[in-house]
């Protein structure tokens, strides 16, 4: 079994949501002065790579607590899209893909965009699904869907829709993956687990995908 790593560093410095501030790290303890290390951590829970729950957008929605930590693991595939160059994806570029989403229960979008992370190239004019193929990937049995980019909707959207469609039927959306096109075709288990933290509208998660081959 090999590990594919998915997972972007959380550290300062690091490509964050306009407005979201850098996470910040300081010294509480040091080994020279209390005989060990201990740092204090602050940052958004929408940090680097992280899952967004229904309580992110919708008023009364559910958050974290109510979710098993079996519903941020199962059976994947990723779909390349690497070479669409346009910033709204249309349903027909995803439809000949029907017969592997219906075989998973995560669907990774590859849009190739993860290559700007770090710039600010990669905070806008990133490619997004249109309202069709939201709806389209509604109507599967999925848990959740995760994409290379920072949001699934563009930074200025007004509504945010995209997110709005998936939270409002439950799924998981997992932002900032990296690496996916290491990728097998076929399907691979993937397992992003957030911090158990209560009341949560996001965590950070530790994103890995496990295929059969190294």
């Amino acid at each position: 079994m090999h590990v594919i790593d998915l997972t972007y560093p959380i550290g300062p410095g690091m490509s964050c949501y306009p407005g979201t501030p850098s996470p910040q790290s300081s010294v509480l303890c040091s080994i020279e002065e209390q005989g060990y290390n201990e740092r204090q951590l602050s940052f958004s829970s929408h940090t680097g790579t992280h899952v967004d729950l229904p309580l992110h957008m919708l008023s009364g929605g559910i958050s974290l607590d109510a979710f098993l930590p079996e519903q941020f693991m199962g059976p994947a595939a990723v779909i390349d899209l690497s070479d669409f160059s346009g910033t709204v994806i249309p349903l027909d570029r995803l439809l000949r893909f029907g017969q592997l989403v219906a075989q998973c229960e995560f669907v990774l979008i590859n849009s190739g965009w993860g290559r700007y992370w770090g710039s600010d190239t990669y905070l806008s004019g990133y490619p997004v699904l249109c309202e069709a193929a939201a709806d389209w990937f509604a109507g599967f049995r999925l848990k959740g869907l995760g994409i290379d980019m920072v949001s699934f909707d563009h930074a200025d959207s007004s509504g945010y829709p995209v997110h709005r469609r998936f939270l409002e039927s439950g799924l998981l959306l997992f932002e900032n993956l990296c690496g996916l096109e290491r990728l097998p075709e076929g399907i691979f288990r993937f397992i992003a687990l957030p911090l158990k933290l209560q009341g949560a509208e996001a965590s950070p998660v530790r994103a890995i995908a496990l295929t059969d081959a190294g």
